[in-house]
């Protein structure tokens, strides 16, 4: 299995549109085998799950993310994780062990909420 998390700084990054890195786990038998940083390549929202999918993820665990981007993520076949933060590598450790919190209707997570942050028009996103 292949997971990828939303990465800054050794975090769960907190906005899905906005990441440059994921970084990928490789989990075999249970346990993380390699692990990578894969850039977004500047791409957002909705084209994060292309690159996603390109890389041969099956699931992705983030903080917030917007309606557009959960679709196009399951239109990918990449099962979703929302609402996690922490340290990027305790955070897969805890979803191996069943263990993990989070909050699965998180959507956008916004310091600064406008109508220009891009979550593919979809204006319902609202700080948790």
């Amino acid at each position: 299995m292949r997971i990828a998390v939303t990465y800054e700084n050794g975090y769960v990054g907190q906005h899905f549109g906005h990441t440059e890195e994921f970084k990928v786990y490789d989990v075999e038998d249970g346990g993380i085998v390699n692990t990578q940083i894969l850039s977004s390549n500047g791409q957002g929202h909705g084209m994060l799950a292309v690159v996603l999918k390109e890389a041969d993820v099956e699931l992705l665990i983030c903080g917030g993310i917007g309606m557009g981007a959960r679709n196009a993520l399951s239109e990918m076949g990449i099962e979703l994780i929302p609402g996690a933060q922490g340290k990027a590598d305790d955070v897969v450790r805890a979803y191996l062990s069943g263990t993990l919190e989070y909050d699965p209707d998180e959507t956008c997570h916004h310091h600064d909420h406008d109508h220009e942050h891009g979550c593919n028009g979809d204006h319902h996103c609202h700080t948790a």
